[in-house]
């Protein structure tokens, strides 16, 4: 006997497509990757002030409560926080003026690392040729051996551009050297750089910034052998014969000397001088957890202690400020140099799938499941139906 479809059959064949399609419908709602509606949005972080770096003048965001910039006569300054980069306040930072040795510290992030510190080298006459007139020195002689620490301890305490010239040899060369400082410059966001002579000596068009000083002095104080080295003050340097002699850090703020008072928690970095650039700093200290790091370039009033006066003034306007200024820009080259994230518009948020990678959402699901629904049945209903009969 065959039993074809009868109405009733159909029927329930309805049923359970709807059935099915009742089935579906959680499914659906699940695919969204919520069962029940999202809470209202929390308030969103407040948007990043735009950077102020590149305006002339005096640049600050103070809030209540702040206190006031110090007086100061220099060219170009700036105060940052070494942890986050966060710049606090600045004066011209990005004005390009001749750095003097501070422009040391881009020579030891450029070399410091390619020289083992326990290398031992004995200096020749050629190496000493070149060194501009009035210069600082360490007292390098030739046909004398040096540890290459020795030499670094001559850069940063005493400015020596003699070890800086011999450092530079055996890096590769004078002109080498200067072409890697620069590449290194760039490398950090440093754009106001240009490098003529790696000891910062006066040469026609060479630049550097309090933005791209502090950035250097920042970065250094990541490398522990830097970090060292900036914050000696007092080292004994080989004479030869068993013989040594004292050097002392330069940095006066360091060091105390002719009358400038140590500043408290200081820990280097570099000081410089020239005719043409006048007294240059690049300073950090760290109180009570917290580090800043200071540039001053070319005070035009206060004599030769007006640089660490201004230094010092900065740095404890910056610690008194701590969290009552908003910052006035970046020394993170990626913040500093991107552009604001573009937003996207409303309308266009709208249309974006709730769930990314799923063609599916809950109107798609819930369609798709009736016209299944749908389809069973028109195919039960146009089956043949046959009358029973005998066997």
């Amino acid at each position: 006997m065959i039993i074809g479809f009868s109405s009733r059959v159909a029927v329930s064949a309805c049923a359970l497509c709807a059935a099915g399609l009742l089935a579906l419908m959680p499914a659906a709602a699940a695919s969204s990757g919520r069962a029940e509606p999202s809470p209202p949005a929390g308030p969103r972080a407040a948007a990043p002030h735009p950077s102020l770096l590149y305006r002339p003048g005096t640049q600050v965001r103070p809030r209540a409560g702040a206190p006031r910039l110090p007086e100061t006569s220099a060219l170009s300054w700036l105060v940052a926080d070494a942890r986050t980069g966060e710049v606090l306040a600045a004066h011209n930072a990005h004005r390009r003026l001749p750095p003097a040795s501070t422009l040391k510290t881009l020579f030891a992030l450029t070399v410091l690392h390619t020289l083992p510190a326990g290398i031992r080298h004995t200096v020749r006459e050629e190496e000493l040729r070149g060194i501009g007139a009035g210069s600082s020195l360490v007292g390098l002689t030739e046909g004398r051996t040096y540890r290459v620490d020795d030499l670094w301890r001559g850069v940063f305490l005493n400015s020596g551009n003699d070890a800086v010239r011999v450092l530079a040899e055996l890096n590769g060369g004078w002109r080498a050297t200067a072409e890697r400082m620069q590449a290194k410059a760039r490398s950090l966001g440093a754009r106001d750089t240009r490098v003529v002579s790696p000891d910062g000596y006066d040469a026609p068009g060479q630049v550097s910034s309090a933005f791209d000083l502090a950035v250097f002095g920042r970065v250094g104080l990541r490398n522990p052998d830097f970090a060292r080295y900036c914050a000696t003050v007092e080292a004994r340097f080989p004479g030869g014969g068993g013989w040594s002699y004292p050097i002392r850090n330069t940095n006066r703020l360091l060091s105390g000397a002719r009358g400038v008072k140590p500043y408290r928690g200081l820990i280097g970095i570099k000081n410089g001088y020239t005719s043409k650039a006048g007294s240059t700093l690049v300073a950090a200290a760290r109180r009570e957890g917290r580090t800043l790091v200071v540039t001053v370039m070319n005070p035009q009033e206060g004599g030769g202690s007006a640089v660490y006066e201004e230094a010092r003034s900065l740095l404890d306007w910056g610690f008194k400020a701590g969290s009552r200024v908003d910052p006035v820009g970046s020394l993170d080259a990626s913040r500093a140099a991107a552009p604001p994230a573009a937003k996207t518009p409303p309308a266009v948020a709208a249309a974006v799938p709730e769930e990314a990678g799923s063609g599916w959402t809950n109107a798609g699901l819930i369609a798709g499941a009736a016209g299944l629904g749908a389809a069973v049945v028109v195919l039960v209903l146009r089956l043949p139906v046959r009358r029973s009969g005998g066997c």
